[in-house]
């Protein structure tokens, strides 16, 4: 994407601009995935919920992934008939049980406690399943990892290895990492399965393997084609995926305007018409955002730092090839997921303004008012 060319099209700041020529190639690659491995996909659209969005992945998808009502009126929205719905959630609420059940094709329930809870009031229609947790830890920050001591997510392997519940299910739902580069984790987690359930596996309809790898940063894919075909041949089973961030993350460009540059004990502070605010998880796990443009001989240092009065918004400290001066503009690239999700109006600085980008064409699909401000803060 040009943005030499687009920006002087930007009429809000900051903006947020989904590249929907390169979420379609992110869909054709994994569809590919899908075809040469016989897996079936669902987009987990808690990582950027658009509804442009869900309408692109929707012909390249088998259904989506959910994890609350609101999310799954939207997309049953989306799919309209067209596609299977499932839910994992170990926050499922009784009051909403009526309306959010006869949404869903699949749902994993979190828990034995929720399961045998929700079961007694009732499932017409719907796959039921159990999430379960593998006890295998693959990840470093445990803020990520879904196996940490004491985890709040999924059913211990081994309680349910001791029970006959496996007998009871269609299938079970299993998810050990985030943003991993390599096959080796869900290889691992399989082979757990395979040793704890053998034949048993056979019972089951599905077996959802989760979200939490970048397809698009694995070179060799052969791997994974090789445990899904062994899974299908050896249990008859439809395997799922529901990858989130690794189809929409570097789709996603925060663009953002210098309101002012000042020295602050020796090092120059850039104050940016935007906020961690608008891509949270900067402040919540010390994410560095990449600028989309490198900056070759930088000789310059910046600190760039958001607009609010939270004395820790601040996106880093950036070198530049020379000074930055207000009404620059600068892009940060790959935040296309977990960021307009996450973002908030602290401050009462506004969200940004949303731009859809397709075949060198830029369209504003959403800017928001100061009317959407006070509704927030107002009594219906």
């Amino acid at each position: 994407m040009d943005f030499q060319s687009i920006k002087d099209k930007i009429n809000n700041f900051p903006a947020f601009i989904i590249d929907t020529d390169k979420l379609q190639k992110n869909l054709v690659q994994l569809q590919s995935l899908r075809q040469k491995s016989g897996c079936k996909i669902l987009y987990s659209i808690k990582a950027l919920p658009l509804v442009k969005v869900l309408e692109i992945t929707k012909p390249y998808v088998d259904g989506f992934s959910v994890s609350s009502l609101f999310e799954a009126q939207l997309a049953n929205e989306i799919l309209n008939g067209q596609g299977s719905l499932h839910l994992t959630s170990p926050g499922l609420r009784p009051d909403e049980w009526s309306n959010l059940s006869p949404l869903l094709s699949h749902i994993s329930f979190n828990s034995l406690s929720q399961y045998q809870r929700f079961l007694a009031q009732g499932i017409k229609s719907t796959s039921v399943g159990l999430r379960i947790n593998p006890k295998l830890s693959f990840l470093n920050d445990m803020r990520f990892d879904p196996c940490r001591p004491n985890s709040k997510l999924g059913v211990d392997i081994d309680e349910l290895w001791k029970s006959n519940h496996i007998k009871e299910i269609n299938g079970l739902h299993i998810h050990t990492s985030f943003s991993a580069t390599n096959y080796q984790p869900i290889i691992e987690t399989v082979a757990k399965f395979r040793h704890y359930f053998g034949k048993q596996l056979a019972s089951l309809e599905w077996l959802n393997l989760g979200g939490g790898y970048l397809f698009d940063n694995i070179k060799d894919h052969q791997p994974f084609i090789n445990l899904i075909s062994t899974l299908k041949l050896d249990y008859d089973l439809k395997v799922y995926i529901e990858p989130g961030k690794a189809l929409v993350d570097n789709t996603g460009y925060l663009v953002t305007k210098v309101l002012d540059c000042f020295v602050s004990d020796g090092k120059t502070v850039a104050i940016l018409d935007t906020s961690v605010n608008h891509h949270p998880e900067v402040f919540e796990f010390q994410r560095k955002l990449e600028l989309n443009e490198p900056q070759s001989n930088a000789k310059h240092s910046f600190i760039l730092a958001g607009s609010s009065c939270l004395a820790g918004d601040i996106f880093g400290e950036y070198q530049f090839s020379k000074p930055l001066t207000v009404g620059d503009t600068l892009v940060f690239k790959n935040v296309g997921a977990y960021s307009l999700i996450k973002a908030n109006r602290f401050n009462g600085y506004n969200l940004p303004s949303i731009y859809s980008h397709q075949n060198s064409q830029l369209q504003i699909e959403k800017h928001y008012h100061y009317a959407d401000y006070r509704h927030q803060w107002s009594p219906d």
